[in-house]
């Protein structure tokens, strides 16, 4: 058990204890079978460790350490038990990585189903965690403060995940003994920035991760700050696994699922080069919104500069578009649609 947590498992609360001077912050994230991941496609370790990395990414967005994780699994009745412990093996690995205690949680039977998703009536695997974490008082890094002129920059490289997962949908098969997190594996194993996050918070103006697309995150930072952007197209770093794509860089932009920060500063702020071993990529500007203006507008190489509309994942919203978006609303027929986000 992490310091942070004095009471965990056991009673029925957890008691946690922050550092003198620190505040609280506090993240959930659904992991819905289906939705988020398929029993056929995912090796039970993949599915808990991404269950985990989504809130621990969170609070890395937020420059916040972890404190503590909270995990409430519902199964259902003919889940064989050794697909929750291999789960638990993904989700606990994680975990000691970073140093963050599972201090509680519950466990439910899921209710049974009959339906086109689960043929044998059985019900489907739904996660719940919420992720805790301590961040100095007064210098959690938000949505809202990015200032015009400001660089906007983000870690590592993008399009990773989107380019994995559509490997999968193709050959599912080839996959099913990734049981082990490994940096060439985006999709099955990312990699929350909780380091880069806590040195990014004496530097960062706003920050927020690339869960849903750079294209759909970075204009919910804009908007959360009454801003605009505009991003280089060259600059865009491009994961080596999207780079035999046929479109890389719509993968980039709006594939999501990379876990990187993406981040604004000053330009005077000594941003290095990397940080605890992740690259730091400079991408573009953000500058004053325009009332009919984009919010977003794309420099490219040869067509000058035209605007980026948000193309990643929305919840709630039907996709029309034939793009890397729509990608992931195709897996799974005939309903419901497989949003892997």
């Amino acid at each position: 058990m992490g310091t942070a947590a004095r009471l965990g498992i056991g009673d029925d609360c957890a008691v946690l204890r922050p550092k003198a001077g620190y505040e609280v912050c506090v993240t959930t994230d659904f992991t819905l079978e289906e939705r988020h991941f398929r029993r056929d496609w995912h090796p039970p370790e993949s599915v808990g460790h991404r269950c985990l990395a989504r809130g621990l990414s969170d609070l890395a967005a937020m420059g916040a350490e972890p404190m503590a994780v909270f995990l409430s699994l519902a199964v259902p009745a003919r889940l064989p038990a050794k697909w929750v412990d291999r789960f638990l093996d993904g989700f606990l690995g994680l975990a000691r990585k970073h140093r963050v205690a599972l201090a509680g949680g519950d466990t439910a039977q899921s209710p049974a189903v009959s339906n086109q998703i689960s043929k044998q009536g059985d019900g489907l695997i739904l996660a719940d965690v919420v992720a805790v974490g301590q961040v100095p008082r007064g210098k959690a890094v938000l949505r809202r403060g990015a200032r015009v002129g400001d660089w906007i920059y983000c870690t590592g490289a993008l399009g990773g995940a989107a380019a994995e997962l559509a490997s999968l949908a193709e050959n599912s098969r080839r996959f099913g003994k990734i049981t082990k997190a490994a940096a060439g594996h985006p999709h099955f194993y990312p990699e929350p920035r909780l380091a880069v996050g806590r040195r990014l918070r004496v530097l960062a103006h706003a920050m927020i991760d690339l869960s849903d697309g750079l294209s759909t995150d970075l204009t919910h930072l804009c908007k959360e700050s009454g801003v605009a952007a505009v991003i280089d197209e060259a600059a865009v770093p491009v994961h080596s696994l999207a780079a035999g794509a046929e479109n890389p860089l719509d993968l980039a932009l709006h594939g999501g699922e990379d876990y990187e920060l993406l981040f604004t500063a000053g330009r005077s702020a000594r941003i290095p080069q990397k940080v605890a071993g992740v690259p730091i990529h400079r991408i573009g500007t953000i500058c004053e919104a325009r009332r009919r203006g984009p919010r977003i507008v794309l420099e490219t190489r040869n067509r000058g500069r035209m605007p980026l509309e948000a193309g990643g994942y929305e919840h709630f919203r039907q996709v029309k578009s034939v793009g890397p978006r729509s990608l992931t609303t195709r897996l799974a027929t005939p309903v419901p649609r497989l949003h892997l986000r």
